[in-house]
Parts: structure tokens; C-alpha cells; sequence
């Protein structure tokens, strides 16, 4: 039985990813890894992730609406110095290694940049 199909489904969120084409990913990752991680596991092009979600980089960049960045609440300063570096930046901006997935993120929708930096 897969997660999907099985019992366990209804704790899974559903995430939704849109690449910078206008495609539409939706996935139910595992609480326990990070965003950045779930995009990469599951094959979405967009996410370089060029050191592998130590916060030292800006390459896993995603942009969230405006009601999930309030919802999140700030990045912190290491990640606001990464973001900083990105001339692709929005008021909305986080870097998907710093979001852990939990069973709160159910219904999130996160668009990738055309470029990552």
C-alpha cells in the first residue's frame, strides 16, 4: 500500500509547485525533510539546490503568496544574506532547504524563478 492510496495519505500535505513555464507539480512529501528536498525527490526542474540545503547558496529560491510568507513567518538572517545576493528577489522570497515540510504546509503553493542564483 503507498502512501498516497493508504491510511497515512490524510497526514501527507499537498503542496503545490509551479515552474517558471507555468507548470503545475502537485506533491505529498514526507514531514521530516525540507521543501527544497521534496522538489528535488520528485523530479521538478527549477532547483539547482548547489549546496545541497546548507543555507549557502540561493539556488533552491521559490516564491510563496503572499498569505503563506506571513503564514511562514521571516527568514533568518543567514537566509535573508543568501537572498540578498539574488538579483531575482521578491518581498515573498524563501529558500526552499529552509522550509520543513510538516503536515502545516498542506495546501502551499510555491512558484520557481525562471533563473536560480
Amino acid at each position: 500500500m503507498n502512501a498516497k492510496s493508504g491510511q497515512g495519505a490524510q497526514n501527507l500535505p499537498v503542496i503545490t509547485v509551479t515552474t517558471f513555464d507555468g507548470t503545475r507539480h502537485e506533491i505529498q512529501p514526507k514531514p521530516g525533510g525540507s521543501l527544497m528536498q521534496a522538489i528535488l525527490d520528485n523530479g521538478i526542474p527549477g532547483i539547482d539546490a548547489d549546496c545541497g540545503g546548507e543555507c549557502s547558496c540561493a539556488t533552491c529560491h521559490v516564491i510563496l503568496p503572499d498569505e503563506w510568507y506571513d503564514r511562514l513567518g521571516d527568514p533568518s538572517s543567514d537566509e535573508e544574506a543568501m537572498l540578498g545576493m539574488n538579483p531575482e528577489i521578491t518581498p515573498t522570497s524563501r529558500l526552499s532547504c529552509q522550509i520543513p515540510i510538516s503536515s502545516e504546509l498542506n495546501g502551499l503553493s510555491v512558484e520557481l524563478p525562471e533563473f536560480q542564483f
